[in-house]
C-alpha cells in the first residue's frame, strides 16, 4: 500500500498528462504493483479472475501482455522492476496483509454461496494474491516480448527510484508514493491502469489518466527537504510502521517537520510502540535502501513463437486476439522502441 501523501501534494507539483507525452522515455515500473493491479482489475463480473482450462489464474498475464503493448504503441519504454527480499521491517505488515486476504477469500466464498455478485467481486479483489509462479511466468513473458526487467535486491520501488535518480530511467512508475521517499526525481502514477474504470461498488465510471509528480516541485511547494518529507511520511504511516504515530495527521505532521532543523529529532521524541530508534531505522532505510547497479536495459525483437506458446498453448488465450496483438507489438518495437529518448524534461519546462 505504501504511504499516502495524496492529501498534502499541491496541484503545482503534479501534472495530468496523456500517455503519448511520455513517448521515448524509459519508465521503471514497480512490477509487483502493476501485477496486483492486473489481478485486481481484470476479472469476471462476479470477481472471478481469468483462468485457463486447468484453473490457473491468467489475469496478470493478460494485463501484462495487452497493457504493455498499449504503452509501447504510445512510445513508452517500460522496464519492469521486481521486488527482491522483503525487508525485515516490513514482514509484520506482509503477514497482516496475508491474514486480511485470507479473511477476504472466506467472505468471497460466502458471497458466492448466497449469490451476492457485488460483494463477491469486492472480496475477490481484496483476496488477490501474487504467487512466485505468477512472478516467474511474468518474467518469462516479458523476455519473450523483448521487454527488459530488473531484479531488485529488496524493494522494487527503491530500485526503480535509483534507476531514475542515476538517469537510466526518466521516472519511476507506481501507484504508491514511496518512490518519492526513495529519491525518484519523478513519479508517474496510473501508467498501467490508464483508461475508463468502474468505481468500486458504484455503477459509475471515471477516466483515469497518467499523473506525473516531480520531487523537486513537491519539496519546493511544501517548503521541505527530502529528509523532512521522509519524516513526515513516517509520522503518517508507512509499510514499515502502519498507522503512523498517534496524534499526527497530515496538517499536524507538516507543521511539525517544517518547524525543525533536524527532522530526526522528531522521530526520537514521539511516543511509539516500537523498539528504541525503530523509526530512525525506517528513516535511514528510505535514504539508503539496498539497490543494485548491475542491470541491463535492452529492448529486443519479440519472440512471437514463444509468446504464442506461453499464452495460447499453455494458457488457452484466444489465438486470433493474440496474433493481432503480436502484430501491434512487432510494429511498435520497430517504430517506437528503437527511437531515441525524447526530451520530455523540456516539455515540462
Amino acid at each position: 500500500m505504501g504511504v499516502n501523501l495524496r492529501e498534502i501534494i499541491p496541484a503545482e507539483a503534479k501534472r495530468v498528462i496523456e500517455v503519448k507525452h511520455l513517448a521515448g522515455n524509459v519508465i521503471a515500473i514497480d512490477a509487483y504493483n502493476a501485477l496486483y493491479q492486473f489481478l485486481t482489475a481484470i476479472r469476471q463480473p462476479d470477481g472471478t479472475p481469468l483462468m485457463d482450462r486447468e484453473g490457473r489464474i491468467t489475469s496478470h498475464l493478460s494485463g501484462l501482455f495487452y497493457r504493455t503493448i498499449n504503452l509501447v504503441e504510445d512510445g513508452v519504454k517500460p522496464v519492469y522492476v521486481f521486488d527482491g527480499k522483503t525487508p525485515e521491517m516490513k514482514k509484520r505488515e506482509v503477514e497482516e496483509r496475508l491474514k486480511r486476504k485470507m479473511e477476504a477469500a472466506e467472505k468471497y466464498r460466502k458471497a458466492v454461496e448466497v449469490g451476492d455478485v457485488e460483494e463477491a467481486r469486492k472480496f475477490a479483489m481484496m483476496a488477490a494474491r501474487l504467487s512466485s509462479d505468477m512472478v516467474e511466468e511474468s518474467k518469462e513473458l516479458l523476455d519473450a516480448m523483448g521487454i527488459p526487467w530488473v531484479q531488485a535486491p529488496a524493494e522494487g520501488e527503491a530500485q526503480a527510484a535509483y534507476m531514475a535518480r542515476v538517469g537510466d530511467a526518466w521516472a519511476a512508475g507506481s501507484q504508491d508514493y514511496d518512490s518519492l521517499l526513495f529519491g525518484a526525481p519523478r513519479l508517474v502514477r496510473n501508467i498501467t491502469i490508464t483508461g475508463r474504470r468502474k468505481l468500486p461498488g458504484k455503477d459509475q465510471y471515471v477516466e483515469v489518466r497518467p499523473e506525473v509528480i516531480e520531487l523537486d516541485a513537491l519539496l519546493r511547494e511544501l517548503s521541505l527537504t527530502r529528509e523532512k518529507l521522509i519524516v513526515l511520511a513516517i509520522l503518517l504511516g508507512t509499510d514499515y510502521n502502519p498507522g503512523g504515530v498517534k496524534g499526527y495527521g497530515p496538517k499536524t505532521a507538516l507543521r511539525v517537520v517544517r518547524g525543525v532543523d533536524d527532522p530526526v529529532k522528531v522521530l526520537k521524541s514521539v511516543r511509539q510502540d516500537y523498539e528504541p530508534d525503530y523509526l530512525v531505522k525506517i528513516y535511514e532505510y528510505f535514504l539508503k535502501p539496498p539497490v543494485s547497479s548491475e542491470y541491463s536495459i535492452k529492448f529486443s525483437r519479440p519472440d512471437e513463437a514463444k509468446i504464442r506458446d506461453i499464452l495460447v498453448a499453455r494458457h488457452d488465450f484466444n489465438p486470433q486476439r493474440v496474433d493481432r496483438a503480436l502484430e501491434r507489438l512487432v510494429r511498435a518495437y520497430r517504430e517506437k522502441l528503437k527511437a531515441r529518448q525524447s526530451r520530455l524534461d523540456l516539455w515540462f519546462g
